[in-house]
């Protein structure tokens, strides 16, 4: 079939318009990754509902901003016929989704098998970018640990002990997290300032992030999430973009981490880097790396794949390091 001349000047104008429009706006690109993405976590937490035991109480949508409809929050917790809920050692995850997608309920069936090793579980929600510009979001979980801990004793929190934990780019925002808790300095350069007190945070808990944004590969997915997030095409130019290097702003201070990763992730070397710079500072650092060898390849986020050893060896390395916190 012959495509004649006025629909081939509409396709090239299609091309053209497309064109532009990322060139001047992160939007056409996001709405691709946050497909995708949307599409990989529901399939996930789909693929966990029937590891989820018996036994988990839960408080859902809580809201903790009612000034934004993404300040909600998801609470987990050991909830066993006869024994009354307690205050437990809480685990704050903030969810991934690459800064631009994602949701609390695409991770809400692995922090019910989480909670299900004896913790209470908190699966945050905050507003994706570019909607939402940095460092809003950072901002938001500031605002979600503050609720966490006025709320602490109905939501079955123990406000001593608190752990900050996040997979892929909630692993990043996380990890900055617990940067603003440890170092008063620091938070000030971002301009956001928990009320989380440094003696409250035990220890932190990261899988497969990116801990220095502005040193990911230069590739279309890298400059969309470093443009969505920043609302610059160019962050690295800013000198509030330079404070998402994290591994610059650590002091001794920061608390304890565990950290996980696949050998076929591309973030892998991130995490690398990240773990040595934390043993530097005399941080504990556990580690579950894998050699480039290691076979099968582990992906980014296999971790949430508990049809993998590899990915049961994970939640079993992390109940671990959690009650060594306790």
């Amino acid at each position: 079939m012959r495509i004649g001349k006025p629909l081939v000047a509409v396709i090239g104008v299609v091309v053209l318009a497309a064109t532009l429009a990322t060139l001047l706006s992160p939007w056409p690109s996001v709405l691709v990754l946050r497909t995708g993405f949307n599409f990989g976590g529901v399939r996930a937490n789909s693929a966990l509902a029937s590891r989820v035991p018996a036994g988990i109480g839960e408080r859902l949508d809580q809201v903790y901003d009612p000034a934004s409809p993404d300040g909600r929050l998801d609470v987990f917790y050991p909830d066993h016929a006869g024994v009354a809920p307690q205050a437990r050692l809480t685990v704050v995850w903030v969810h991934g989704g690459g800064f631009v997608s994602g949701s609390k309920g695409q991770v809400a069936n692995y922090l019910r098998i989480l909670a299900a090793g004896g913790f209470t579980v908190v699966g945050v929600d905050y507003t994706p970018a570019p909607e939402l510009r940095y460092p809003g979001q950072l901002r938001q979980l500031a605002t979600a640990l503050g609720y966490v801990l006025r709320n602490a004793s109905r939501l079955h929190v123990d406000p001593r002990r608190l752990v900050l934990a996040g997979d892929s780019a909630g692993a990043q925002l996380a990890a900055q997290l617990a940067l603003l808790v440890s170092s008063p300095s620091y938070a000030t350069r971002v301009g956001v300032i928990p009320e989380l007190a440094p003696a409250q945070l035990a220890g932190v808990l990261l899988y497969c992030g990116p801990y220095a944004m502005n040193s990911m590969p230069d590739t279309w997915f890298s400059r969309t999430v470093r443009w969505a997030y920043s609302g610059q095409r160019h962050p690295a130019h800013d000198a509030l973009a330079s404070t998402l290097d994290l591994a610059a702003a650590l002091t001794p201070a920061f608390p304890p981490v565990f950290m996980a990763v696949g050998n076929a992730d591309p973030l892998a070397p991130q995490s690398r880097a990240f773990a040595a710079a934390l043993g530097e500072h005399g941080v504990r650092v556990e580690r579950l790396f894998y050699s480039p060898e290691y076979r099968p390849p582990l992906a980014h986020e296999y971790q949430s794949d508990l049809a993998l050893a590899e990915a049961q060896e994970a939640l079993h390395r992390s109940e671990d390091f959690l009650h060594s916190l306790e």
